[in-house]
């Protein structure tokens, strides 16, 4: 399958990187509005360059269009690139506004096309086998989920001097305009909905707590750098997601069920370890075993993708997974309307603020299938 990307900023760079992971993906070329960053880009990576994207576009051998832009470019490009007949992978969100993700995934579904959106952390060998964990009950029912998306006091670190492999620096405007909880809840809330069902309601706040995040240009809106939520979903099952660039890093996840706990440190790494915390009685009381129990993870690959950061995941598997999905005329286990609730919750999540009130979600989506080597 052939694939163009548009956007050569900060994240093209752990695409390219993870792309010859796989080989039914052909890059067609590149392109970016700022032609001098799409230049050198492509001079470094030493690959094929459009000089617009109208040009990029009009490429018939061009299948996907993998949509890196900044995050309130990805609704015009995603459409244009829909117009064009083209399949897209957009970045996440799907867009910053809900009503103009539910027009993509309309305008897709109308055109006959697919459109999916990162993270495709759920394909990873981490997510797969907390999926396996939680079907084969290991901890008995599961009740209530705790998440950690924190990642430090971001703007007392020296993030102006963070650059990519090819020399793209860390766009760290654009990341404080948009917000943690837009960049980072998807890594987690990508993963719920497949194990638990849909999502019912989002009870949020979110909070802008540092609005001068010391930097060396004006921002242009403040946007929230901590939020918390509580996801009630159709199975029953709650979910407390919490995001922040204040509180110490912390990815973990624990999963808690009547019989144990299902916990991992960081969902950043593809490979991951599971483990397992059985409850136990001591005194007549249940605690958390102290001792945990690996979980096997259901296949070993490689623990590393290529490039050095901090994080270890393979970018370019949801587009993998889109092309296969294609391929065999099947839905995409990152389908349009699983993308569309996901980002619907994000949104929900973004735009509670200090005086949130418990928000309805008002999307579903068909069931998601395990990958074929997590069964």
């Amino acid at each position: 399958m052939r694939i163009a990307i548009v956007g050569c900023g900060f994240v093209a760079d752990y695409y390219i990187k993870t792309l010859s992971l796989h080989s039914q993906l052909e890059l067609m070329g590149v392109m970016d509005r700022d032609s001098e960053r799409s230049s050198n880009f492509a001079s470094y990576h030493s690959v094929p360059i459009y000089n617009s994207l109208e040009e990029l576009l009009a490429d018939p051998k061009v299948d996907i269009v993998a949509n890196l832009t900044n995050p309130h470019s990805h609704y015009s490009v995603s459409k244009a690139a829909l117009k064009a007949g083209k399949h897209v992978y957009s970045e996440k969100p799907l867009a910053t506004d809900f009503e103009q993700a539910k027009e993509l995934v309309e305008l897709a579904e109308e055109k006959g096309l697919y459109i999916s959106s990162a993270p495709c952390s759920l394909l990873s060998e981490t997510a797969q086998t907390v999926w396996k964990a939680v079907r084969e009950n290991k901890v008995g029912d599961i009740r209530l989920v705790y998440a950690e998306m924190d990642d430090g006091l971001i703007h007392k670190m020296p993030y102006q001097k963070w650059a990519s492999e090819s020399g793209v620096p860390w766009p760290y405007k654009d990341e404080f305009e948009v917000g943690c909880t837009l960049e980072h809840a998807g890594y987690y809330l990508t993963w719920f909905p497949a194990f638990f069902g849909p999502a019912e309601s989002v009870t949020a706040f979110s909070s802008c707590l540092i609005p001068d995040k010391q930097t060396d240009v004006t921002l242009d809106m403040n946007a929230p750098d901590f939020s918390v939520a509580c996801i009630k979903f159709a199975s029953g099952v709650v979910a407390r997601l919490t995001c922040s660039i204040i509180a110490p890093h912390d990815h973990s996840l624990k999963i808690i069920g009547d019989d144990g706990i299902i916990c991992i440190d960081d969902c950043w790494y593809y490979e991951d370890p599971v483990y397992i915390r059985k409850w136990v009685n001591i005194r007549r009381k249940s605690v958390e075993n102290p001792f945990r129990e690996k979980y096997p993870l259901v296949r070993k690959t490689t623990s590393t993708f290529g490039y050095k950061g901090a994080q270890q995941m393979d970018f370019c598997r949801g587009i993998a997974e889109m092309a296969a999905a294609i391929a065999e005329k099947r839905p995409s286990r990152l389908s349009a309307r699983y993308s569309l609730h996901t980002n619907e919750i994000v949104l929900a999540i973004q735009n509670a603020w200090e005086n949130s009130s418990t928000y309805k979600i008002t999307t579903t989506f068909d069931p998601v299938e395990p990958m074929p080597w997590a069964k």
